[in-house]
């Protein structure tokens, strides 16, 4: 049975590669299928998409396939939770404006962003230096400490997150957001599978967690992700229960990054990672 890697980031978010050097890595490990599922933009689907098609054409062979995703920030209670959407329909109007809102709400988080850094810590940052410096990227925080670490202004990715990118820190800006239940629903509307992705790592009680998981569900959720990277072997084993008892298909993913969570390796996390492409398969029927 061969692996899958179903929650991948290219450059058009926050991860290093560009979506073809992701395809070229998946051929080359030899994984079944690869989903790209960038954080709130589909703009490196058709990139992945034909690039998985030109090797085809050339006939090499071992070419995986090429699963159009994305990975929707939500909010509920506070907490940051993801939803990723498998096989959607990267052409559909109301997903498009939903991202294309999602943009707007970030260039304004990022640009109040940029001020605090600038006006209280004293940094040389703002919004036009941030976006020069990652042409085309779906800005993140992680980027903001790429650029503080690159820039000498701190040591490290700990040091940017604990002293001035953390929600806790005088710097920080929220940033609006839908709910987990309507990105449940675009997802469903441009035809994909919702997924929620790795439930623990959002430090939620159990009582939450299962809350989340009900109301969910009674909107149309169809999976959750079982087997992740960080992930011990009794965390893997409660999101399995979790996925019984509320009727959910499996699903699982390294959450690459590149360069950006070096340690992370495509298709097999940390080096045990393995999600078997039965998984693929069930979900599969589910379309």
């Amino acid at each position: 049975m061969k692996a899958v890697d179903l929650h991948t980031h290219s450059c058009k978010s926050d991860g290093s590669k560009s979506p073809s050097q992701l395809v070229d890595m998946a051929r080359e490990i030899g994984l079944a299928a690869m989903a790209l599922t960038d954080h709130d933009t589909t703009d490196g689907v058709e990139e992945a998409v034909t690039h998985a098609a030109d090797l085809r054409a050339a006939g090499l062979d071992n070419v995986p396939e090429i699963i159009p995703g994305v990975e929707l920030s939500t909010d509920k209670w506070g907490c940051d939770i993801h939803v990723v959407g498998l096989y959607i329909d990267i052409h559909n109007a109301a997903l498009q404006k939903a991202l294309t809102d999602f943009v707007l709400k970030r260039e304004k988080r990022n640009e109040l962003m940029c001020d605090r850094l600038r006006e209280l810590a004293g940094f040389d940052i703002s919004y036009e230096k941030l976006t020069a410096a990652y042409p085309g990227a779906v800005l993140t925080r992680a980027h903001y400490a790429t650029y503080l670490i690159d820039k000498g202004f701190v040591k490290d990715k700990k040091e940017a997150f604990s002293v001035y990118l953390g929600e806790d820190t005088p710097y920080f800006v929220p940033r609006e957001k839908i709910t987990p239940v309507d990105a449940v629903h675009l997802i469903l509307n441009a035809g994909g599978i919702p997924i929620l992705a790795h439930p623990m790592l959002y430090k939620l009680t159990e009582a939450q967690l299962e809350a989340l998981i009900c109301e969910m569900k009674n909107a149309g959720l169809v999976g959750i992700e079982a087997i992740y990277s960080t992930y011990t072997i009794e965390q893997e084993r409660y999101v399995r229960r979790l996925a019984e008892k509320y009727g959910l298909l499996l699903s699982g993913g390294s959450d690459y990054h590149g360069d950006a969570k070096p340690d992370i390796s495509l298709g097999t996390g940390f080096g045990k990672l393995f999600v078997p492409q039965e998984l693929l398969d069930i979900l599969k029927l589910h379309r």
